[in-house]
Parts: structure tokens; sequence; C-alpha cells
């Protein structure tokens, strides 16, 4: 059985790095999101974030910095190669390697925990926050950059999940991540 984990960059003060602009990854937390990429069995996201993440699928990325030329195309195949489930009822396709869940997605999601081995990613706040509310999320990752956005999306949209902390551990010059579980109800 597969679990769901939700894990994005975040600001000290809460919020998300929604479109990947606010800061970037040093060299070191790239190329750990390479091998996450590559060890996943797969990823879930919201419209929003899919559309973001889709600038993978072309080939404008070799052109954004030379000198991260190897790295950049490390993640790009790994992406391209990974399974995308897409959480939308806007959208009528998807690109490569996707498919499109539309209506009943706990029904989707359930099944593709139960179907699945290892970690399946669970991309974008809004999609997190309805998964939580089923009991869905099995891992909350929160990467934890030095940096003050002063606003934009929080990490948690909706319900605010009791957690526990079960690891953390420092990414790279500045990065800390906090991996937390659902903390079970007493009573």
């Amino acid at each position: 059985m597969a679990k769901l984990v939700f894990g994005m960059n975040m600001s000290l003060d809460g919020y998300v790095d929604h479109d990947h602009d606010a800061f970037a990854p040093d060299p070191v937390m790239f190329k750990y999101f390479i091998e996450q990429t590559r060890k996943a069995a797969g990823s879930i996201y919201g419209r929003g974030l899919y559309e973001v993440m889709r600038y993978w699928d072309g080939d404008n990325w070799d052109q954004d910095d030379p000198a991260m030329g190897d790295d950049l195309r490390a993640f790009a195949q790994a992406w391209r190669a990974m399974p995308k489930w897409v959480v939308s009822r806007s959208l009528k396709s998807v690109g490569p390697n996707a498919t499109l869940i539309g209506d009943d997605v706990e029904s989707a999601v359930r099944k593709l925990k139960a179907d699945l081995v290892g970690e399946i990613e669970v991309g974008g706040p809004k999609l997190a926050a309805s998964l939580t509310k089923l009991g869905l999320i099995d891992q909350y990752q929160l990467f934890l950059h030095p940096v003050v956005l002063g606003l934009g999306r929080p990490f948690f949209v909706g319900p605010q999940p009791r957690l526990r902390l079960v690891a953390s551990d420092r990414i790279g010059e500045d990065v800390i991540r906090l991996k937390y579980v659902p903390a079970k109800s007493e009573g």
C-alpha cells in the first residue's frame, strides 16, 4: 500500500512558493528533489501546480542556467517518467504520463493508495486540504526556507490537522525538512 506525502517549500511565515519564484532551491536541495522524484511512485497534482510543473514537459528549461544543465535535464527526465494524476474539473486533457481525475477524487485516490507501493507525492495546498479532510494524507513534509514572504498561499489551507513530528534534518545550506504524521486522536 502506498502512502500519500504532501510536501512543499515553505517560508518561515508559513507560505508556500506556489509559483516557484520566491526562493529557488540551492544545488544540494535541487539534487534532493531529483532523487525524490525518481523514487516516487507517482504524484497527484491540483490543477494550478500541475500547470506550473508542466514546464518540465517542454524543453525551455535547458536554457535557464547553463551551469545547472545536467541537473535540470535529470529533473526533467525524472518528472517526465513519473506517473502523474491531475485533479481538475476544468481541464479537459493533461500531458504525457498523466491521468485526469475529474470526479470521485476520494475513490480514485484510495484506489491509487491500495494499488501502488511507495510514496505518492501530493502537489498543491488546496488539493492537500481536500485530502487531509478525507484523512488520506499519511505524511507532511515542510521544506522550511529562511525567507519571509508576508503573503501568498499558506502551507495549510482549510483543515489544520493535529500532527506529530517524526523527523527533521538539514538539506543543503539553509533548508530544514520537517516530517510530520497525523497525530492519533486521544479520547
